[in-house]
């Protein structure tokens, strides 16, 4: 049994070997088309569309803002008075008193998500279903390096095609963004909301994202990004002005894959692969938990709500996560891979608890604990680890 290093759970190299000049190029120059399509404050939209009498009204769904909920998604409306996405509902209330506070009904966002989903489906056989309100489709067609300029106009119409679809066949909008891979498909569709769709042509990526906020960037949280304004980074093209060696020599060798980012680079591909590849279980107390046999007790709860899930979902997990958030809202997460794959809820817990207590600063409140499974198998009747 090993322990990892810290997270992300899942960081993807976006670099390539590179070709020299008595190597064999790439025969296929031509480049993708790549949509990211993200539904445009979906719970929200999806509680309007049910109840139209909520219609042009600020509406909240989230969690009670007498406790420690938080704002799920907030209708535009809303968003008018300074509320966002992950904003504590009390505050959410202080700021827009009118609000209509709705809980969440997830059957009915999965029951829309399944209607929006098909009709990608219909468009493009290369999708990647992110969550309920994203996903990504590879519209690049398999013809002729000579023919690649209509294809990619063929791409943009497409769009504009799936995006009028969803909107006249199930109610919902929709921000679209093309480009050639997934980052700067994902930047465009956030670019121009709600209803929009951004275009970025072939060769106009680095451009692009420029004069946009280094926080954009895939993988640039609030630490990294406190990091790089220390270093006078603040755009995404400051960042592309640094060299790969500098940013290693600041950031170890997570700033090279961000270097290429900042220029626009992900090779990513679209995957059609559906199954689940981590689940996992939190909470966020009412009061912050100080005494380790309280946090304890709702370890063992998460644990065995994980393992039922596992359960239903036919697999083991070969690493377990613990998530820990402080009070001042300080995030860890921490993992441990397994010589053996395991499910049941005491393996879980006992694993969870070794991070805890190799984690857990027990002079500092926490705010919400976590645990998660991931690197899922179907179980292979080896005996338990413990």
């Amino acid at each position: 049994m090993t322990q990892e290093a810290k997270l992300p759970l899942h960081l993807e190299p976006l670099g390539q070997p590179a070709i020299r000049d008595d190597q064999e190029k790439p025969k296929l120059t031509r480049p993708r088309a790549i949509v990211h399509l993200d539904l445009d404050a979906f719970y929200a939209a999806v509680e309007i569309l049910e109840n139209p009498d909520l219609n042009g009204r600020p509406v909240l769904v989230g969690g009670c803002p007498e406790g420690r909920g938080v704002v799920a998604t907030a209708s535009y409306a809303a968003r008018e008075y300074g509320v966002h996405s992950a904003m504590p509902m009390a505050r959410a209330v202080r700021l827009c008193p009118q609000a209509i506070v709705l809980a969440p009904r997830f059957d009915i966002y999965r029951r829309y998500s399944r209607r929006v989903m098909r009709i990608l489906r219909e468009a493009a056989p290369l999708l990647e279903k992110m969550s309920v309100d994203e996903a990504y489709l590879d519209l690049t067609k398999d013809v002729d390096v000579e023919e690649e300029k209509r294809p990619w106009e063929q791409a943009v119409e497409t769009a504009r095609c799936l995006q009028e679809r969803v909107r006249e066949e199930v109610g919902l909008s929709a921000s679209l963004g093309v480009a050639t891979n997934k980052l700067v498909a994902k930047v465009a569709s956030d670019h121009d909301k709600p209803a929009g769709l951004t275009v970025v042509q072939p060769g106009d990526e680095a451009a692009f994202l420029a004069p946009l906020p280094v926080q954009v960037i895939w993988g640039v949280g609030p630490v990294t990004a406190e990091k790089l304004a220390q270093m006078g980074v603040r755009t995404v093209g400051d960042l592309a002005s640094l060299s790969e060696r500098t940013l290693e020599a600041r950031l170890g060798s997570h700033g090279i894959a961000m270097a290429r980012r900042a220029r626009g680079i992900d090779l990513r591909p679209v995957s059609i692969e559906h199954e689940r590849k981590s689940v996992s279980r939190e909470t966020t107390f009412e009061r912050d938990l100080s005494e380790l046999k309280n946090l304890k007790h709702h370890l063992w709860r998460l644990s065995r709500s994980l393992a039922r899930r596992l359960e239903r979902n036919g697999v083991v997990a070969g690493t377990i996560a613990l998530k820990l958030r402080y009070q001042d809202f300080e995030t860890l997460t921490r993992q441990m891979s397994l010589d053996v794959p395991i499910g049941d809820e005491v393996r879980i817990y006992e694993v969870a608890l070794v991070l805890l207590r190799q984690t857990w600063d027990c002079q500092r409140p926490v705010r919400l604990l976590g645990v998660g499974g991931d690197h899922l198998m179907p179980p292979t009747g080896q005996l338990p680890l413990f």
